[in-house]
């Protein structure tokens, strides 16, 4: 199984080589997209790592920790970003051609609109239950409920 770290230098290569704008939100909203379609699709995740239900839509702490020293939530991301060293055969042929597929549908979109999007869907809106639109929330989003969600919009 790939680490959070691994899909993540992944996304930011696929993205860069691709000519896709990147920063920081964007990156965290593709992480969760790969992770979702996975779960829909296999019904486990791509790597180990949850997602917590934040004012600007999931996130995932290990990654957040990872750019937090030296990004906000809206600096851009290149290739200097990467993990020194990183193989992208380090993932498998089916995970890269699984994230390949996530990219090819949302890498387009700015990652204010992946945000707005991530925030009309249930597993989101479910995990944010009880809190105000700008309060601070650390609850992790249920990876059953997640499945679900977009299992079924496979239908």
């Amino acid at each position: 199984m790939a680490t959070a770290n691994q899909v993540c230098d992944y996304i930011i290569l696929m993205c860069r080589t691709g000519g896709e704008q990147l920063n920081v939100l964007k990156l965290q909203k593709l992480l969760y997209y790969v992770q979702a379609w996975s779960l829909a699709f296999s019904g486990k995740p791509l790597f180990d790592g949850k997602f917590q239900a934040w004012v600007h839509g999931p996130v995932n702490r290990e990654i957040y920790d990872r750019f937090a020293a030296t990004k906000t939530l809206y600096s851009a991301i290149d290739e200097s970003d990467m993990t020194p060293g990183f193989d992208p055969d380090a993932i498998s042929e089916d995970d890269r051609l699984h994230i390949n597929n996530v990219l090819e549908v949302y890498a387009p979109l700015s990652g204010s609109d992946l945000e707005a999007q991530a925030h009309s869907e249930q597993p989101w809106i479910q995990a944010r239950k009880g809190f105000g639109p700008t309060q601070r929330c650390e609850q992790e989003l249920d990876e059953g409920l997640i499945a679900a969600y977009y299992h079924q919009r496979i239908k």
